[in-house]
């Protein structure tokens, strides 16, 4: 994948979804001539320089594991200097960001290098900054902003801030590690870890900030993200639906003695359960909540979602583990999850 465009991307966090989805479809859209991705593990970073920059995404279709080459990303390590300085720099020339990191918490520690680099984008005259939040959490737009915005400088003026746009999302897309064997390329030469993501890439977002006349400065060089105007029912399709039907597949599967999701393939009673439980249960109060709002939200549009996932939640090529989907069940059942 050849960088052609004149846009900067800067991704935060390099693991399965940041690498499979926003670095991958950045490198493919012919609008990014310069990726950059801030990571913490100094193994990792020295493997893809070594490589020249490029890694590798394992991409399970439903018949077979695709091997996509992807780069050159500049890897930074924002606990050295000079990498953070260079980290700085680059979201001062950004257009477009992503957070991919484990969970929310995380932002405490990204948001003084954002901060830096709104200022030093207002100083530089650069161009907005639209940034996407992908962890997986209720309003974690507003959440990252209000750590940048106190990140800022007592004495900074508030305009910086007027340089960016955090914006929520809605991915769908099943990823993980792996390790690289049985055909899996790792993630660089020496890797003994691979990217392993499904084909999936109907991402939605956030609506951009507007400005005074309703439209918007923010641009997106990502065209196959979709933009909906409002993302809280398509949250709650992905929580109640998605993966409460993906948590309670993996249970039923673990009760029943089968180690990897794609057994289920061999158990049809399991598999209507789940789907009772997706269109029946899940779906309809959805479909009962938000009639109206989009089309997903009719009674044959949810059964047809659920069955879509159901379809990939056992894709063989996706080599998921039950014990993985299955785990910390304490931390997915609990209210505050």
């Amino acid at each position: 994948m050849a960088l052609t465009g004149n846009r900067t991307f800067v991704g935060f966090g390099f693991g399965a979804i940041q690498a499979g989805l926003f670095l991958y479809e950045g490198a493919g859209a012919g609008t990014f001539g310069r990726l950059v991705c801030a990571e913490i593990q100094a193994d990792r970073i020295a493997r893809v320089r070594a490589a020249g920059g490029l890694f590798t995404v394992n991409i399970a279709h439903a018949d077979h594991i695709e091997r996509a080459q992807v780069g050159p990303v500049e890897l930074l390590d924002p606990n050295d200097p000079e990498d953070r300085a260079a980290l700085i720099a680059a979201l001062a020339a950004a257009d477009e960001a992503a957070t991919a990191l484990p969970s929310v918490a995380g932002y405490a520690n990204i948001a003084p290098i954002v901060a830096a680099g709104l200022a030093a984008k207002q100083d530089a005259a650069g161009p907005p900054l639209l940034v996407y939040c992908a962890e997986n959490t209720p309003q974690a737009a507003d959440i990252l902003a209000e750590h940048v915005r106190r990140a800022l400088p007592p004495e900074t003026p508030p305009s910086p801030m007027d340089d960016a746009c955090f914006v929520d999302t809605v991915i769908a897309k099943m990823s993980g590690l792996a390790p690289a064997a049985d055909g899996l390329a790792p993630i660089a030469p020496g890797d003994p870890a691979a990217f392993l993501v499904e084909a999936f890439n109907r991402i939605l977002t956030g609506p951009r900030c507007p400005d005074a006349d309703r439209h918007s400065r923010f641009t997106r060089g990502i065209p196959v993200f979709a933009e909906k105007p409002d993302l809280v029912p398509f949250e709650a399709a992905k929580l109640y639906c998605h993966n409460a039907g993906h948590a309670t597949a993996a249970y039923l599967a673990q009760v029943a003695g089968l180690t990897t999701m794609d057994q289920l393939t061999m158990r049809p009673d399991l598999r209507t359960l789940v789907r009772q439980a997706m269109v029946d249960e899940a779906g309809a109060a959805l479909v009962h909540r938000y009639a109206g709002v989009d089309p997903l939200f009719t009674p044959a549009a949810m059964a047809a979602y659920a069955d879509d996932l159901i379809a990939r939640m056992v894709n063989p090529f996706l080599r998921d583990g039950v014990a993985r989907v299955a785990r910390d069940p304490a931390r997915k059942l609990g209210w505050d999850d």
